[in-house]
């Protein structure tokens, strides 16, 4: 398996659809390997990227920890599916106000919409929005992955638990997971460990600071929002998802029941004909290859990012990399492209 990651990445690689990245596999026993390759950047003296170099996971912060924090809270029945977003928080009053419940939040059954096109705003102006923009199409009705249901559920558990997200993260995550080059502030380690993810054309060069433009104008405010944030590395995701493989059960602490882990592999929105897990996306051949099986569930960070487990299989694996930098491709296909080839090599 070793040899063929090597060559699919180091022709990825020359075909410059990132300039470096990061391969983690782990099994249900606990055997891993983390796999560096290239470089920072597409520069000569460009610094080698290594298993700790730390990463923008962009998306992935959906579901380490946001959705994770969700399904806690779900697990020590204090929040359920079936609850209304306005029972935690009675300030959302778009038109849909009555018929928003937890399950559309965990599922990504919003009609929502881009809440980086609105990163001229404040961060008042963003919440206002967050709060107050009307769907096109009723709850539950579609499946539409934006950031929205993600922003509001960091609210809600910001509700019930009356603490912060970085907070509960660390706490229930990170630190006993032993996380320790996990965080949603970069600026704790040195920039050279990070690297950088994009020049654009609104910030210039984006280095260990978070690349989501509306998470970036909470972040500058103070506040860390559910939907983008997280730094982290290889080794450390492949914790969180070996306590997954172990269906909830990490070092002899459990972090879920089986019942909810069960939920996260588990189509949630069959009606819809399509398929996604509370939290996780399920079968998404796109990104994962032909290999994949309607259990298999995953996220995908727009920065080059993607977490995969497959518990029927014992085997979880993450990609990070920054195939964004120094700009933007005009669409994910390159990328999805060495994603599915790296998962028919894993997910056999």
């Amino acid at each position: 398996m070793k040899e063929a990651i090597t060559n699919l990445v180091n022709q990825t690689i020359l075909e410059k659809v990132f300039p470096g990245c990061v391969i983690g596999v782990v099994n249900v026993g606990g055997k891993r390997q983390v796999l560096p390759f290239g470089d920072f950047t597409y520069e000569p003296d460009a610094q080698k990227v290594t298993a700790d170099t730390i990463y923008d996971t962009a998306s992935l912060t959906k579901a380490i920890p946001t959705a994770s924090l969700a399904l806690m809270l779900i697990d020590q029945g204090k929040l359920n599916i079936t609850d209304k977003l306005i029972d935690y928080i009675p300030e959302f009053s778009n038109s849909d106000r009555e018929h928003v419940l937890i399950k559309h939040l965990l599922t990504y059954t919003l009609d929502g919409y881009g809440l980086a096109s609105l990163k001229q705003k404040t961060a008042s102006e963003l919440f206002s929005a967050l709060l107050t923009h009307d769907f096109e199409k009723r709850p539950g009705t579609v499946f539409k992955y934006t950031n929205i249901p993600a922003a509001l559920l960091g609210l809600v558990i910001e509700k019930i638990t009356v603490s912060t997200l970085d907070k509960l993260a660390d706490e229930n995550f990170f630190i006993p997971l032993g996380m320790s080059r996990t965080t949603f502030y970069p600026e704790r380690f040195p920039l050279e460990e990070i690297v950088p993810t994009e020049i654009d054309d609104w910030r210039g060069l984006v280095h260990g600071i978070v690349h989501d433009e509306s998470a970036y104008i909470f972040k500058k405010e103070g506040k860390i929002v559910g939907h983008a944030g997280v730094f982290s590395t290889a080794g450390d995701i492949l914790s969180f998802l070996e306590m997954l493989l172990n269906e909830g059960t990490f070092n002899g602490r459990k972090y879920f029941s089986k019942e909810i882990v069960s939920l996260m592999e588990t189509n949630q929105i069959a009606e819809l004909n399509d398929f996604t897990g509370l939290g996780w996306e399920l079968n998404q051949p796109r990104y994962l290859g032909n290999n994949g099986t309607e259990k298999t569930f995953a996220k995908t960070g727009f920065t080059g990012t993607l977490c995969v487990c497959d518990i029927k299989r014992g085997v979880a694996y993450v990609i990070l990399s920054n195939r964004i930098y120094p700009k933007r491709p005009v669409d994910s296909v390159a990328i999805n492209t060495f994603r599915a080839k790296l998962g028919e090599i894993i997910l056999v």
